[in-house]
């Protein structure tokens, strides 16, 4: 268990950075990994050692995401839409990109599926394999909507596809 928790402290600031970007709102984003890593220490010993710790974490917070959004929906209240993305152990370039203010907008702007691709992918170094894990889709569909998400980020930046990329 304090392997465990270790763990679980070292992901947080990139716990912080894919929050920020899956629901684009900093209180949001905090709530989310607040909610997560409460359910993960709850649910600890469901957590198989061995496995990827921050996969798992990342459903989670997918998943709480998910349910927070239909609950607004039913409630009729509006999200907060603005981003303030954080998170001070950021990615080279990708993240010098989304850091500003053109390039947040234009992620905002990505269909929820796309902007979780490139969380995962671009920003998070995660391969093909072990995104379409997280998400319980077939690796294809992971590199149709990153493709998709890359080709309009690129055209929203006004910028080649090359300065979008990441490593497969």
């Amino acid at each position: 268990m304090p392997e465990f928790r270790r763990e679980l402290i070292e992901l947080l600031p990139r716990l912080r950075r894919f929050a920020s970007v899956l629901t684009r709102s900093h209180d949001d984003a905090e709530d989310v990994v607040q909610a997560a890593v409460e359910r993960a220490l709850r649910h600890a010993d469901s957590w198989r050692p061995g496995t990827r710790l921050d996969s798992w974490l990342y459903r989670i917070m997918q998943n709480l995401w998910r349910d927070e959004l239909r609950a607004h929906r039913r409630r009729t209240e509006p999200l907060d839409s603005h981003a303030d993305l954080a998170g001070a152990d950021g990615r080279d370039v990708t993240m010098r990109h989304i850091q500003s203010n053109e390039a947040r907008q234009a992620l905002d702007e990505l269909p929820e599926e796309q902007r979780v691709v490139i969380a995962l992918v671009v920003l998070e170094g995660m391969s093909y394999q072990q995104t379409a894990d997280i998400l319980e889709v077939p690796m294809g569909t992971v590199m149709s909507r990153l493709a998709r998400a890359r080709a309009k980020l690129a055209a929203s930046l006004g910028e080649g596809p090359q300065r979008v990329r990441a490593a497969k």
